[in-house]
């Protein structure tokens, strides 16, 4: 086939030796089957986006570091220069998430390298070397359900333990190859510590795997993993291996809507103050 425009520097560089095939096609990235001397292995081509998608990804970026002071006012405001850096921290959090991933021991393509802003990685095959399935597309039985779904809250637990979740997951997102589940996709991953939406964002991507196997297993139903983990994550007390149970205790207790407005105020208040320092050292500048 043609080289994408993409994927030429890597075939100039000996990166790769010969691209084979479209893998898939999505809004931010498009990925392609490569030969790598006598393996097979994916090139995934991230695609520039706009301003407007990066709106929807604000969620997402709270609590991500950039380079400096410099870069962190132009993102804020937005500039053209701001915008290109935004661009390289959502790519170079997929390939970042991916290493610090796999050293966790967690299931996840095993990354290759990043070059001239291509992700090269694992290919993860069914099989029979085809392309292996996605959780959605497949049939399972009761018993298998409940082993895939045990397997991915162990891995959720061990993203968690290093400070990550992935924000995203879903039956779309996890590949299925003759050895299980395989958690893909990580350019949304967020900080557990440092976003203010970790614990929906964690309690979200439990709930959608659940209620992906719940269809073969209903019982899953009645399983609140994502809970519990957050529960003992907040408390310093999740380890890779702790022993869950899918039980949880929520609270009855009734909510303070006064504290909670005051709670609000406080910080756009705060938020609009650290806004007025950034513009004043914007002036100094």
């Amino acid at each position: 086939m043609k080289v994408p425009a993409g994927l030429q520097p890597l075939i100039d560089d000996g990166v790769i030796d010969q691209v084979i095939r479209p893998l898939k096609s999505g809004k931010e990235a498009a990925v392609y089957v490569v030969r790598c001397g006598d393996e097979f292995r994916c090139a995934k081509v991230y695609k520039d986006m706009g301003q407007r998608s990066f709106q929807a990804r604000v969620q997402y970026q709270e609590g991500r570091k950039v380079r400096g002071s410099r870069q962190t006012r132009a993102i804020g405001k937005a500039t053209k220069f701001g915008r290109k850096e935004q661009e390289a921290a959502w790519k170079n959090t997929e390939v970042d998430a991916l290493y610090q991933l796999s050293a966790a021991s967690v299931r996840v393509p095993r990354p290759y390298g990043y070059f001239s802003g291509v992700l090269v990685m694992e290919l993860i095959t069914d099989s029979s070397g085809h392309s292996a399935p996605r959780l959605g597309e497949i049939d399972l039985e009761p018993a298998q359900a409940r082993e895939f779904f045990s397997f991915l809250v162990r891995q959720v637990v061990r993203m968690l333990c290093i400070g990550l979740i992935h924000g995203d997951l879903s039956e779309y997102n996890v590949l299925v190859d003759e050895n299980g589940p395989v958690i893909i996709d990580l350019p949304q991953a967020v900080s557990a510590a440092g976003n203010n939406n970790a614990r929906t964002m964690l309690l979200r991507d439990v709930n959608n795997i659940r209620g992906t196997l719940a269809r073969f297993a209903p019982e899953l139903e009645g399983l609140f993993f994502g809970e519990e983990m957050w529960a003992l994550f907040e408390k310093g007390e999740l380890l890779p291996e702790a022993q869950l149970t899918g039980k949880f205790i929520f609270s009855e207790a009734i909510a303070d809507v006064d504290d909670v407005l005051m709670s609000i105020e406080d910080a756009r208040q705060e938020i609009l103050i650290r806004q007025q320092g950034r513009e004043a050292a914007a002036n100094d500048d």
